[in-house]
C-alpha cells in the first residue's frame, strides 16, 4: 500500500535520497494530525461559548441599569408595619401598613423608632417616627394610630422634608388650585377639597424651604379610601 507524500515532505522525482512517506511514518504521524485538529476545534468553541456567556452577562446588566427594570425592582421591606405587628397591634395595622408603605414608596433605605403601650398593646394609641432616604436627599415621618369602638383608628401622619427651593417656588408649580391660610409671615398652610383630612405646610427656612406634609383620618377602616397624598418634593 502506498501513502500520499507527507505535506512537510519533499522527493525528487527519480532520486532515492528524498523522503518518503512509508506506512509506518505515515501510521504514526496521522493520529497527530487528529488531535491537532480536534484541539483547534476545542479551542474554538471554547471561545465561542466564552463569548456569548460574557454577551449574556452584559446584556442582563444593562437590562438591569435601564431606569425602567429600577423602577421595577422589589418594593423595600416595610420596617414599621413589622415593627407593629410584632409588638402585638392588630386593630390599626392595616391603617399603619398602608401609611408606611406610602411613606416608604420610592426611598432607598428607612429605620424606626416606636412607642406603644406595653401592658396593652392593641388597645393603646401606637406612635412610631420613621426615617426615610433618597439619593441625595431624606425626610422624616411620622405616624400615630389609635384604636377606637367598633373596630377602627383614627391615624395621623406627617411627612417632614427640606427642599432647596423657595417656599413661593414650591408652591406655584406643586400646589396649584391649593387654599392658602398664612399662620405668620413664614409659615402658610395649603389644603385642597380633593384631599380631605390632608394639608402641606410650606415654612421659610432660607436658602430653602422646610415642607410638612400632614393627614388625619378619624374612624379609619380597611374599608376606608385614603386621600392620594400630594407629590413629594425630593
Amino acid at each position: 500500500m502506498k501513502f500520499a507524500p507527507h505535506i512537510f515532505e519533499t522527493t525528487e522525482q527519480g532520486n532515492s535520497t528524498g523522503l518518503t512517506a512509508s506506512s509506518t511514518s505515515s501510521g504514526y504521524r496521522q493520529p497527530w494530525r487528529v488531535l491537532r485538529v480536534l484541539r483547534a476545534v476545542l479551542r474554538v468553541l471554547l471561545c465561542f461559548i466564552l463569548s456569548s456567556w460574557m454577551m449574556s452577562v452584559a446584556h442582563g446588566q444593562m437590562k438591569a441599569d435601564l431606569p425602567g427594570a429600577k423602577a421595577a425592582a422589589a418594593a423595600p421591606k416595610n420596617l414599621l408595619a413589622e415593627a407593629a405587628r410584632s409588638v402585638g397591634i392588630k386593630q390599626c395595622q392595616p391603617a399603619i401598613t398602608r401609611l408606611s408603605a406610602l411613606a416608604i414608596n420610592g426611598t432607598g433605605a428607612h429605620d424606626v423608632l416606636v412607642d406603644w403601650d406595653h401592658a396593652h398593646p392593641d388597645r393603646g394609641p401606637f406612635f412610631s417616627l420613621t426615617g426615610i432616604e433618597y439619593a441625595g436627599a431624606s425626610a422624616a415621618v411620622s405616624i400615630t394610630a389609635v384604636p377606637q369602638g367598633g373596630g377602627a383608628c383614627s391615624v395621623a401622619a406627617e411627612r417632614i422634608s427640606i427642599a432647596p427651593y423657595s417656599c413661593k417656588s414650591i408652591a406655584d408649580t406643586e400646589l396649584k388650585g391649593y387654599n392658602a391660610t398664612p399662620l405668620l409671615p413664614t409659615f402658610t398652610v395649603y389644603v385642597s377639597p380633593a384631599e380631605p383630612g390632608g394639608s402641606v405646610s410650606l415654612v421659610d427656612s432660607p436658602p430653602g424651604c422646610l415642607i410638612i406634609r400632614r393627614y388625619v383620618q378619624y374612624n379609619w377602616t380597611e374599608q376606608t379610601n385614603m386621600a392620594t397624598p400630594a407629590p413629594a418634593h425630593k
